[in-house]
């Protein structure tokens, strides 16, 4: 398979399923059928809708990387990685809630509700990392630089996520602004720590915990998360073209 047929073949795929769910749940909202997380019929919707990133991502890992199924699971819970990878999830997460320090707060209704917001963000949300930062991000890189190719995934993820959001029901509550710089953000976040890393166990672990406390983190300063969000983008560019640069010069 070429590079270019394995782009096209995740984007149709990623993108045609999740549409194609759009447009089942739109007629049935139109026929008076309750549609969202209260419904089995909602939860099958989003299931089948949530998982065609990871799903595509594994057909295209398979077929054009050509990687087992095995690895796959393996990497994907890979959680013994190297002190380093988890500093720099640490150093990203700090920068990205850092507003929070002012004037904000994380709201806590009891000790194991992070555990069991972390457990469920792994399965909807950190299992897309199998689709955008293991295959797709890498293989635009094979052809375009980095920040391109970042650029080409967080457009891609972010029509895959209001699509999302229209099965979910959530939509008209989404503030496009705010969600938009943050996810820009996030792809700036989980691409460079794949570079660094090669994990993808650290881009599901990072993924899932920013799901967490973005559910958690009430108040802060907003100049202070503009600010936090221009370092952070600065520094996964400067982290990840010197990774690069370092990985060419061993070859």
């Amino acid at each position: 398979m070429s590079r270019n047929k394995a782009i096209a073949l995740y984007l149709s795929g990623t993108l045609g399923q999740i549409w194609m769910v759009c447009i089942i749940v739109f007629i049935l909202r139109n026929l008076g059928m309750v549609v969202d997380y209260t419904t089995q019929v909602g939860m099958a919707a989003i299931g089948i809708g949530g998982v065609s990133s990871a799903l595509w991502g594994a057909i295209i890992a398979i077929r054009y990387k050509k990687y087992g199924m095995k690895k796959i699971l393996k990497d994907f819970f890979a959680v013994k990685q190297n002190f380093s990878s988890y500093f720099w999830v640490l150093i990203f997460l700090i920068l990205d809630f850092g507003y929070v320090a002012v004037n904000g707060k994380l709201v806590l209704s009891a000790w194991y509700i992070p555990i069991i917001l972390f457990l469920k963000a792994i399965i909807f949300g950190g299992i897309e990392e199998v689709g955008w930062r293991y295959v797709f991000q890498p293989v635009l890189q094979e052809r375009h630089n980095y920040i391109t190719s970042t650029i080409i995934t967080f457009v891609a993820w972010e029509i895959w996520h209001f699509s999302y959001f229209y099965i979910e029901g959530t939509l008209p509550q989404v503030q496009a602004f705010e969600f938009s710089l943050g996810l820009l953000t996030n792809c700036f976040i989980l691409s460079a720590l794949f570079i660094k890393t090669n994990s993808l166990w650290i881009c599901v672990m990072t993924h899932s915990l920013i799901n967490v406390f973005t559910q958690l983190a009430m108040g802060g300063s907003q100049y202070v998360s503009y600010a936090c969000r221009i370092i952070i983008i600065v520094t996964a560019v400067v982290l990840s073209i010197k990774e690069q640069n370092l990985s060419n010069t061993e070859r």
